[in-house]
C-alpha cells in the first residue's frame, strides 16, 4: 500500500526540520519600485500554485473548512473566479492537490481541478474551466484519484487510486476527450510539448517515457538502477529538470516490521533516453533548500544512522559544490537557514544567536549581519478541513531571520528563487496566512523548493 509520501519519520526531524508538512511563515511583502509586484490577501491558499495563460491557479480553504479552486490575474493578482473544490482518494502525505492549467491549441487556458460530485455513486467530478472565465467546458466523474496533472499539451489524471483497477488517462485539455490510459498508478515528473515522464508507483518503481500524444513506450529506467534495490517509496519523493535531466530523490522508510531502513537517495537520468548520469546514495535531502532539479542540498547517513555533514550539490553534475564537517554541527534545537544564493548555511537559533559556515570554503563565518531563510512555525497543525481525511498542511514559507539575534527581518522581502522557482519572470509564494504573493523579477524558469 502507498502510504503518505511527505511524513518524515521522528528520526528524521532534526535534518528535515520543515518539510512538505509544515505549514508557512509570516508572510513576504513583495513590493518593489523596480519589478512589478501583488498580493492577494482575500485568499487561504494551502497548494501549490500552478501558472500558465497568464493565470495562477490555487487550492484555498475557507473559514467553514471547505476548499475552493480560486484563480487569479497573473498581471496584477485579481481574483477572476472561485468554485467548490475537493479531494477524493488523495493521501494526507502528498499535501492538499493543486489545479492543472494547460493552454489549448487554440490558444484557451483551462484550468482543471476537483468538484464536489454530481452523481451519487462518485466520489467527485472532474472538471475543466476556462482559465480567465470560470465557464464550464466538460466534466468527467471520479471514484478516486491523486488528482490532475499537466503533461505537455494535455491532462493526465490518476483514476480509481483506491481500487484494484487503477489507471492512468490521458485527456484531450478541450473536450475531455480520452486520448490513452495506463495501468496502475503513476504520477507525472516532467513533460514538454512531446514527451511526458512517469513516476510508476509499483514495486518496482521506476520512471518510464512516453509519447505524449500516443502513449507509446520511449525507454524505462528502474530507480533501483541508480540507486540499488531495497526501494520503498513510502518515504517520499521528489524531482526537478535540470536542463536535459531530471534528478530524482527517494527518502528513506523504516519499515515497522523489520526495523529496516529502505534505500534512498539523490540519482539524474537524462530526459532523452533515460541514463543515469550520476547517483548519490544514502544521503538524505534537507529542508528548506531548492528542488533536486535546483539548488539540492542533502547530508550522508551511514549504515548505523549517524548523520555526516552537509552538502550543496551540482544539479547538472552530481558533484559537490560546498560542504561543512559533521563536527562543524552544532548540538541541538537549529533550523537551517540560507541566504539568497545559498553560499552560506546558517543554524538558526529562535530568538538566539546562531551560527553561519562558508559553503565554498567550509569555514565558520562571523554571524554579525548574517540573514538566512528558514521555516517559522515549529509546530505545524493539520488543516481543519471539512468532509476529508485528517492529517493535511498548507505548503509551506519562508521567512528571513537575522542569525545575530534569531529573530525575524522586518520589514519582510521576497523570498529567494531557490525557494519560490520562477515561471516566464513571475516569483509566486504565500504567506502564514495563505495570502499569495508575486514579483516579476525577470528571475529565469527554474523550479522551486516545491517543484
Amino acid at each position: 500500500m502507498l502510504r503518505p509520501r511527505w511524513k518524515p519519520s521522528l528520526a528524521l526531524a532534526g535534518t528535515l526540520a520543515g518539510t512538505l508538512a509544515v505549514p508557512a511563515c509570516s508572510g513576504s511583502d513583495a513590493a518593489t519600485s523596480t519589478f512589478p509586484a501583488w498580493e492577494n490577501t482575500q485568499v487561504n491558499v494551502v497548494s501549490r500554485m500552478a501558472v500558465a495563460s497568464g493565470v495562477a491557479a490555487a487550492t484555498s480553504m475557507k473559514s467553514d473548512g471547505t476548499l475552493e479552486t480560486v484563480a487569479m490575474d497573473l498581471r496584477d493578482g485579481r481574483r477572476l473566479w472561485a468554485h467548490p473544490a475537493t479531494m477524493a482518494g488523495r493521501l494526507p502525505g502528498m499535501g492538499v492537490s493543486t489545479p492543472a492549467i494547460v493552454e489549448t491549441a487554440k490558444g484557451q487556458g483551462m484550468v482543471v481541478a476537483l468538484d464536489p460530485a454530481k452523481q451519487g455513486r462518485w466520489n467527485a467530478t472532474l472538471m475543466a474551466r476556462d482559465a480567465r472565465s470560470g465557464a464550464q467546458k466538460w466534466t468527467r466523474p471520479v471514484h478516486s484519484t491523486f488528482g490532475p496533472q499537466r503533461c505537455g499539451p494535455y491532462i493526465c489524471v490518476s483514476e480509481h487510486t483506491a481500487l484494484a483497477k487503477a489507471r492512468m488517462v490521458v485527456l484531450e485539455p478541450s473536450t475531455g476527450k480520452q486520448l490513452w490510459t495506463l495501468p496502475g498508478i503513476a504520477e507525472v515528473e516532467w513533460s514538454g510539448p512531446d514527451q511526458v515522464l512517469l513516476l510508476r508507483l509499483a514495486t518496482n518503481p521506476m520512471i518510464e517515457s512516453y509519447e505524449v500524444k500516443t502513449g507509446k513506450l520511449q525507454w524505462q529506467q528502474p530507480i533501483e538502477q541508480a540507486l540499488g534495490p531495497g526501494l520503498d517509496l513510502s518515504g517520499g519523493w521528489a524531482f526537478g529538470a535540470a536542463g536535459d535531466n531530471l534528478v530524482g530523490y527517494v527518502a528513506p522508510y523504516t519499515n515497522p516490521q523489520t526495523k529496516k531502513v529502505s534505500t534512498f537517495g539523490l540519482f539524474s537520468i537524462k530526459i532523452g533516453n533515460g541514463t543515469v548520469n550520476w547517483m548519490r546514495p544514502s544521503v538524505v535531502r534537507v529542508y528548506p533548500s531548492g528542488s533536486p532539479g535546483y539548488a539540492p542540498v542533502v547530508r550522508p547517513v551511514d549504515r548505523q544512522g549517524a548523520y555526516g555533514g552537509f552538502a550543496r550539490l551540482d544539479s547538472e553534475s552530481g558533484r559537490v559544490l560546498g560542504q561543512i564537517t559533521a563536527s562543524d554541527v552544532p548540538g541541538s534545537g537549529w533550523w537551517l537557514a540560507f541566504p539568497d544564493h545559498m553560499d552560506k548555511l546558517g543554524f538558526l537559533q529562535h530568538n538566539a544567536k546562531g551560527t553561519a559556515f562558508d559553503l565554498a570554503s567550509g569555514k565558520a563565518v562571523p554571524v554579525k549581519d548574517q540573514r538566512g531563510w528558514s521555516f517559522c512555525v515549529t509546530d505545524p497543525k493539520p488543516l481543519p478541513l471539512r468532509g476529508q481525511a485528517p492529517g493535511f498542511y498548507p505548503t509551506a514559507a519562508l521567512c528571513e531571520y537575522d542569525l545575530t539575534t534569531g529573530k525575524r527581518v522586518s520589514p519582510a522581502t521576497a523570498p529567494p528563487p531557490w525557494f519560490t522557482g520562477s515561471q516566464g519572470g513571475w516569483r509566486l509564494w504565500r504567506d502564514e496566512k495563505g495570502a499569495i504573493h508575486a514579483i516579476n523579477d525577470q528571475t529565469a524558469t527554474a523550479p522551486g523548493m516545491y517543484g
